[in-house]
């Protein structure tokens, strides 16, 4: 009996004990809109070459300025097809000048003419929208039915945006995380200043959480760069009564900034696209809207400084998510020890929404074929 109940036990134990999915194994699921180039990246009459979470991916934009995505692979050989030549309305392979329309239908092979013709290669749901190009690289079925995100205030004229696209080396979560967790505010000791964050509410649901701070200053003045973006050149006080609030709602990120009347000073929109098919490598967009004080012209004279100031806060962030990045691999896994309990429910949203594993990672440990 005794032996019986030791063995029930360590099969509670077991259960309770199951490994918990390794969210930077996880990979993200394809069923939505991204972005993925700037729109001033694919120029009229070229092809642009680029990746999602390794599958290569073509874009096209036509004589009539309409863009296109296709498998980045010639049916014939598999030449890249963002190396040949566009078309008019058609892309033309640089090999052997096989061509294809919007939908990848191969509809011309210079040397057989257009009837013996195969069936082309994948053609991908394509959208424009707000300076971004958006993919849908998953079920083509369910591309109608699924929105492309709401991009905040990049269309209201009250606003001015930036757009970036920067490459970074970690698992798209590490970027979930850094932009969510605001405790780790003294990274940026050298730009902020001295600054303390304070929950004071957080919310989650099936597919999003989101979680609201209010930030203190604990010693020095407000930087002009943060003064530019919260919208007034003021002292320093024991408080700041803007709200900050960020929002993951899958697979997109937001960050608003509030000032105590409920205006919206800035408003962040994000997502982070994997490049390669381990998902270790992503290129992360945003849209920042800045709104304009009433002496309009203010605002643009101040941009470069806005610019500079984002971009020494990106590049801090950066060189945080890559360590965790880097200590993820030699590790062999996922040894973090998260107090905080937003970022814990962040984690469980993410494994939750994520891929299946099977779909595309590849295990870090793959052994390298042995010689004959």
């Amino acid at each position: 009996m005794q032996e019986s109940g030791s063995s029930e036990c360590s099969v509670v134990r077991a259960v309770s004990e199951a490994p918990v999915r390794d969210l930077r194994r996880v990979p993200i699921h394809p069923d939505h809109w991204y972005p993925l180039a700037l729109s001033r990246e694919v120029k009229r009459g070229c092809a642009h070459g680029v990746r999602f979470a390794g599958e290569p991916v073509v874009l096209v934009r036509a004589a009539s300025g309409t863009v296109f995505a296709l498998e980045d692979r010639c049916a014939h050989r598999q030449i890249p097809l963002h190396d040949g030549v566009v078309d008019g309305e058609t892309i033309r392979c640089c090999y052997h000048g096989w061509t294809y329309d919007c939908s990848g239908q191969c509809v011309n092979i210079p040397y057989l003419g257009r009837e013996r013709l195969p069936n082309g290669v994948r053609a991908y749901p394509c959208r424009e929208l707000d300076g971004l190009v958006f993919v849908f690289p998953g079920n083509p079925a369910l591309a109608e039915s699924t929105p492309l995100p709401s991009l905040g205030s990049v269309a209201s004229d009250a606003y001015k945006t930036r757009r970036y696209a920067r490459e970074v080396a970690c698992h798209y979560s590490f970027m979930h995380e850094n932009l969510m967790d605001m405790n780790h505010q003294f990274l940026h000791r050298r730009v902020m200043g001295q600054m303390t964050a304070h929950t004071i509410g957080r919310r989650h649901g099936d597919d999003w959480v989101e979680v609201d701070y209010k930030l203190a200053r604990e010693t020095g003045r407000r930087p002009l760069g943060e003064a530019v973006v919260l919208g007034a050149a003021t002292e320093p006080t024991e408080t700041n009564e803007d709200v900050m609030t960020i929002r993951t709602s899958y697979p997109y990120q937001t960050l608003q900034i509030r000032n105590p009347d409920a205006t919206l000073m800035l408003d962040l929109w994000a997502v982070y696209v994997p490049l390669d098919r381990e998902q270790r490598r992503t290129r992360a967009y945003g849209l920042v809207s800045i709104r304009r004080p009433r002496t309009r012209v203010l605002l643009d004279i101040v941009w470069p400084l806005l610019i500079w100031f984002t971009e020494r806060i990106f590049k801090e962030d950066r060189w945080a998510v890559e360590r965790e990045q880097e200590a993820h691999d030699a590790q062999g896994g996922d040894w973090n020890h998260e107090v905080f309990p937003v970022i814990n429910e962040l984690r469980e949203l993410l494994r939750r929404c994520g891929g299946s594993s099977a779909r595309r990672v590849i295990p870090l440990d793959t052994p390298a074929a042995s010689a004959d």
